[in-house]
């Protein structure tokens, strides 16, 4: 499909800088494809009485790393510096990664974050690492000199908490951040990106969702990076998605799968979840353990298996993601959405409302 389609006008004052305080006070467009009036503005609480007692929330579990690295590359007395953001793991001392300016950058060249002079064993003050290859948009593999979980807490120590680029270039990052950009259900590291879906949900609003009936399931995606990539190719079948890794446990596939046999309805918490649920699901419709990469693009024409409403944050104009939720409820209605959403005063992306689809027909 020409990605012009899925292009649209958004006033710079309807991007969110910050949340909704509480958490949960964030609005709510309902879309329902085949109503009469498809639209009604409603708020993030009132998913108790939008949803059905017997539904079940399905929730991404992963938690943001601070993968933007600041460091120095050096090549004989030369150095430069350089903008790392890590996006996917690729083994206990190995990382792929987008670098900035990536141009410059040699295959076998030494990078150092941190302290220059630091030994790697002083409060990992240092950490370095070799270039092993270049790809595409500047793309690199990373061989660090740390691996495993000493690797992990220098990145956590050096790293810094890697904002979207639509937040982060209009202010800084702040310690709000650190605790704004987790959701109340983060535990397992490794994503660059926060599943933003999830940020709305507080622990009062979960109690009230657990005793109206609606179960809560966890997964996990590691977002990555390629999240913020703009789609630069005309048409979407020339669009190349980034992999991620995700896992849908034995029992969470088997609850799941035991909800639809009940009748109700699977909600995905964001697309991300979305996306795993659907790398998970066979042609018979039944969702199976996962645990390894995915790299799904869904357009309009995907036939769901797994997913009925998905709960989802606004989307850029161009994105992949804006064409999900378009494959999810049509274009044309999606367009319409996003154009009441803007004339209602809507707050977009990462820090803004949020939208609950329902599965066009």
């Amino acid at each position: 499909m020409d990605v012009e389609l899925f292009d649209f006008d958004l006033p710079e004052d309807r991007i969110a800088l910050r949340p909704a305080s509480p958490r949960d006070a964030a609005r709510l467009l309902v879309v329902r494809p085949d109503a009469l009036e498809p639209f009604e503005d409603r708020g993030i609480r009132d998913l108790v009485g939008l949803l059905q007692p017997g539904d079940a929330l399905v929730l991404n579990d992963t938690r943001v790393i601070p993968s933007r690295l600041r460091g120095r590359r050096f090549r004989g007395e030369t150095s430069a510096g350089i903008e790392i953001m890590l996006h996917k793991r690729e083994g206990a001392d190995r990382w792929l990664a987008f670098a900035r300016p990536a141009k410059k950058l040699t295959i076998g060249e030494m990078i150092v974050f941190g302290e220059a002079g630091a030994s790697n064993v002083c409060e990992l003050g240092r950490l370095e690492a070799e270039v092993l290859s270049k790809g595409e948009g500047g793309e690199v593999e990373l061989r660090f000199a740390l691996s495993g979980p000493m690797l992990d807490e220098a990145i956590a120590r050096l790293g810094e908490l890697p904002l979207p680029p639509y937040i982060a270039g209009k202010r800084p990052t702040d310690h709000q951040d650190a605790s704004d950009y987790q959701t109340m259900h983060a535990r397992e590291d490794g994503a660059v990106a926060a599943p933003t879906a999830g940020l709305h949900f507080t622990p009062d609003l979960v109690a009230a969702l657990d005793a109206y009936g609606v179960s809560r399931h966890l997964v996990t995606l590691h977002v990555g990076a390629g999240t913020f990539l703009p789609v630069k190719v005309d048409d979407t079948s020339e669009h190349r998605m980034h992999a991620e890794w995700g896992s849908v446990s034995v029992e969470t596939a088997a609850a799941l799968n035991a909800v639809k046999a009940k009748g109700g309805r699977i909600v995905a918490v964001g697309t991300t979840s979305l996306r795993l649920l659907e790398s998970a699901t066979g042609e018979d419709n039944v969702i199976a353990h996962f645990s390894g990469d995915t790299a799904i693009f869904i357009t309009p024409g995907y036939r769901f298996r797994a997913v009925d409403l998905l709960l989802t944050n606004f989307h850029l104009p161009r994105s992949t993601l804006f064409m999900l939720v378009s494959a999810f409820c049509g274009l044309d209605i999606m367009k319409r959405a996003y154009a009441h959403a803007i004339a209602e005063n809507y707050r977009f992306y990462s820090y803004g409302d949020a939208s609950l689809l329902h599965r066009g027909a």
